[in-house]
């Protein structure tokens, strides 16, 4: 009887051994269908609280609930068998405590079956980094940037023009990597300090609005395809641009039911003639 031996998916040490290989390839799915679509081509998949805006319509982050997170995260581990998949611990779920950090997370892995989550912060989370990583529990790190904190830091703008910011992400990067954390995302941060990281941490660095020189990328999935077209951030290259063909779709769609051209015969179940 022979053993065919199971593919497994990519694995956060995975993730962390590519630093210095070769780029690494990241995108934010939502739903099973682009998850399957997705999962052939990147190493891992963010399952962002980029949710809130992209599929929810909310202004920002800050309202995601742990129980959209789970959600949607469940639908991506449908949908793929390759990558990777980390999902976003949402805002108030984490920064109370390390032990709540813990709670949330736990929930997040076992009720998902992913393998990593991400929170955002830099010194200030380091301790609640190390301590889940030390309980098994992979943490993506997350600093410039932070869109949960956007109601104290006054809109979404580029850090580290100044050398106060410049050095205070250094600092965090720093942070996060001693704790731990297998990655660390850096976010709207001036290219020179984003270079100037990745070549100092331990960490691969994934780099969103941050230098060509990280270890790797990370895009919105409807950013890239074209499809959320409120806003287009400097940093977003559209790779498609689907919107238009959607509305295109839509409208033919509507024009045909009017005109009662579709449903055809050939879209309908007809009684078989009996002999």
């Amino acid at each position: 009887m022979s053993v065919h031996a199971t593919k497994r998916r990519l694995a956060p040490s995975d993730i962390k051994a590519l630093k210095g290989q070769r780029p690494i390839v990241s995108l934010t799915a939502y739903t099973t269908p682009v998850a399957k679509l997705m999962d052939p081509h990147v190493d891992f998949i963010l399952v962002g609280d980029s949710l809130g805006m992209v599929l929810y319509g909310l202004d920002s982050t800050v309202g995601v609930t742990l129980e959209m997170m789970i959600a949607h995260g469940q639908a991506v581990m449908r949908g793929s068998t390759n990558a990777c998949v980390v999902v976003d611990l949402p805002f108030g779920s984490y920064q109370e405590s390390k032990e709540l950090a813990f709670r949330s997370a736990a929930r997040v892995l076992k009720e998902t079956g992913c393998s990593a989550v991400k929170l955002e912060g830099g010194a200030e989370m380091a301790e609640t980094v190390d301590f889940l990583t030390r309980r098994g529990i992979p943490v993506l790190g997350h600093v410039g940037l932070m869109p949960q904190l956007i109601n104290t830091t006054g809109g979404y703008r580029s850090l580290g023009r100044s050398d106060k910011e410049a050095e205070k992400i250094r600092s965090d990067a720093k942070a996060i990597d001693d704790a731990g954390a297998f990655a660390i995302v850096i976010e709207g941060t001036v290219e020179p300090v984003a270079r100037d990281i990745t070549g100092t941490v331990r960490a691969p660095t994934i780099g969103i609005g941050a230098s060509p020189a990280c270890d790797g990328q990370v895009l919105v999935v409807d950013d890239v395809l074209g499809v959320f077209t409120d806003f287009k951030p400097r940093f977003v290259k559209r790779f498609a641009n689907l919107a238009p063909l959607m509305s295109e779709a839509f409208a033919a769609y509507a024009e045909e039911v009017k005109a009662r051209s579709f449903p055809a015969e050939e879209h309908t179940f007809q009684v078989k003639k009996s002999s």
